[in-house]
């Protein structure tokens, strides 16, 4: 027998997910020998995901999105990555590294007809580190290649603005723009994060909460803007962005813990007709990730994209959870077990 943490959602939040209310840890006993697979395989998780899309998994279940809800009173289903225990499956053998999403727990059992589904092995040639193979490696840093170059379609001597650019999309993003001869501007929530933007390559980088957003735009007027955030900043560059430029809406996190009825209400958007944009949302699953996976492990091997982490260690009550949420960490949140 093991001692088996988990990260279990309890309570549906009412606005700001609580730690200890919405998110517990809990622990329980797993007889790893002998617990039956069903087809599937016993994982031992390496590192766990935190990710901003997980916060519309916390509803009530007759609220539909492109998402199942999470179920009370069980594990987070997350992206992680672990060492193969045991299988069922002829295709994975113990010892291979598995990556998918499956329970925010120590150790994981993946059914049969989810094992081939929700994931798949991972040959990790370039010897990166688990939490790299999950963020800059994994589906944030698809995310990033596939809304650029999908729908972004980015130009030589374009300008793109990226909102929360220090955070596990926004740094790749703004890097690729860069290797791709763009003029990038970021912003983040903090003097330490605009640093950093900085030191990789970011030609202008801002404090959204110290500076002006629309005279730094007035300034370098987007031909592409990467949207993390919605809300005024959304407003703001629809405003100033250039004649038929693009947006690619990826996220909304300043809205994610209020209320529906205290959502920000766009004041701009006939500017998507009068300058014929193009605003785009797109869910990375839908989309094509093989030249990702194939030049993005090479590009982080050797420097050329550089990556920031915030690593939790050890599963806790939610904090880490609630931190990525609310902008209090800096880099991709992940949980190293």
């Amino acid at each position: 027998m093991v001692q088996n943490a988990s990260l279990v959602y309890a309570k549906p939040p009412s606005g700001a997910p609580v730690p200890g209310e919405t998110l517990i840890r809990r622990v329980d006993e797993l007889d790893v020998d002998n617990v039956p697979l069903d087809g599937g395989i016993l994982v031992q998780n390496k590192a766990l995901s935190l990710d901003p899309y997980m916060r519309g998994r916390m509803r009530d279940p007759k609220v539909k999105s492109y998402n199942e809800p999470f179920e009370l009173n069980k594990p987070l289903t997350t992206l992680a990555i672990g060492v193969v225990l045991r299988s069922d499956e002829p295709s994975i053998k113990p010892g291979s590294i598995y990556k998918g999403r499956f329970d925010a727990s120590e150790y994981a059992i993946i059914p049969g007809k989810l094992v081939k589904l929700f994931g798949r092995v991972v040959d990790n040639k370039e010897g990166l580190p688990w939490t790299t193979l999950l963020g800059a490696c994994g589906m944030p840093g698809a995310t990033a290649w596939v809304g650029l170059y999908d729908i972004g379609l980015p130009k030589k001597g374009e300008t793109i603005f990226v909102s929360a650019a220090s955070g596990a999309v926004g740094q790749i993003v703004g890097q690729l723009a860069k290797r791709d001869g763009l003029f990038v501007v970021g912003s983040a929530g903090s003097d330490e994060k605009v640093a950093f933007l900085k030191e990789i390559g970011f030609d202008v980088a801002f404090n959204y909460k110290t500076d002006s957003t629309q005279e730094i735009l007035e300034q370098h007027p987007p031909d592409i803007y990467w949207d993390n955030v919605g809300g005024e900043t959304l407003d703001t560059v629809l405003a100033t962005i250039k004649p038929k430029g693009r947006i690619i809406a990826c996220g909304s996190i300043s809205q994610y813990n209020k209320p529906r009825e205290e959502h920000y209400g766009l004041k701009q958007t006939f500017q998507v007709v009068t300058k014929s944009l193009k605003w785009e949302g797109f869910i990375v699953s839908n989309h094509d990730t093989s030249e990702f996976d194939r030049v993005m492990p090479g590009l982080v091997k050797s420097g050329e994209i550089k990556i920031k982490e915030h690593i939790t260690k050890g599963i806790d009550n939610g904090e880490a959870f609630v931190d990525m949420l609310e902008g209090r960490n800096f880099g991709k949140a992940v949980i190293r077990l």
